[in-house]
């Protein structure tokens, strides 16, 4: 799994011309599948993302958590995360997981990810053609691959 995890003061997804989903701040987190994820990787990452200590305390450091601020997450399904580039222009896509496999595992990382913290998850919808809309608070933007823990 590859996730970006952006620190954002507000995002929204819109679908169709409507907006499906907006958080205040929190973070908006891209997630892509790989067909090789399994549900460690969905404990693992979810615990890294919820826990990421990137908000600013009093003395501006980065110190504080999702829970901390009364944060909230927009998580979006991401395949093109897991783009090749390494031949020609036309990025290919084939270590993305299929969405009979994507799709549960997507479900189940919502499940997780809220589990792990106090606040709302909320997501765009899997396989749509969305918006997405954000401002980046920082900017802060890390990626975090569950095949890259060491």
């Amino acid at each position: 799994m590859r996730a970006v995890v952006q620190r954002v003061s507000h995002a929204s997804v819109t679908i169709e011309g409507n907006v499906k989903s907006e958080i205040g701040k929190g973070f908006l987190v891209l997630l892509g599948i790989e067909d090789t994820d399994t549900d460690e990787d969905i404990q693992w990452l979810s615990g890294k993302i919820a826990r990421m200590r990137v908000f600013e305390d009093e003395n501006q450091l980065m110190n504080l958590s999702l829970d901390d601020v009364h944060g909230d997450i927009l998580l979006i399904s991401q395949f093109t995360l897991f783009a090749s580039t390494k031949k020609g222009n036309r990025p290919s896509f084939i270590r993305a997981a299929r969405p009979e496999k994507a799709i549960p595992m997507y479900e189940a990382f919502i499940k997780q990810l809220q589990s792990e913290f106090q606040g709302k998850v909320l997501t765009g919808e899997f396989g749509a053609d969305m918006k997405v809309s954000l401002l980046n608070d920082g900017p802060v933007t890390i990626v975090i691959d569950t095949k890259n823990k060491e």
